[in-house]
């Protein structure tokens, strides 16, 4: 998976980085009919598929081709840390 930097207006992202990102619109919730699904269309467990959606959420490229998606992925992100701190 190849996330470095590319001209502005070019998008490096593969295929299958493009179908992880419109499923992840598409899928927002987590659940498991969701895992099922992670599995289904990419044979990935559900950890594998949002180690690489992680790697995605900090990628320039994939801000690009969905500023919406990744800046709410950022917020959900940053909540959870937030609240993991503030128990902690």
């Amino acid at each position: 998976m190849s996330l470095s930097p590319s001209p502005i207006g070019e998008s490096s992202l593969s295929e299958l980085e493009r179908r992880i990102l419109d499923f992840e619109d598409a899928h927002p919730q987590h659940s498991r009919a969701k895992e099922d699904s992670i599995r289904a269309d990419f044979g990935y467990s559900s950890t594998r598929y949002y180690q690489i959606l992680g790697t995605l959420m900090e990628s320039p490229d994939a801000l690009r081709e969905n500023p919406l998606l990744i800046k709410r992925l950022h917020r959900i992100r940053d909540r959870k840390r937030a609240r993991r701190y503030r128990s902690a």
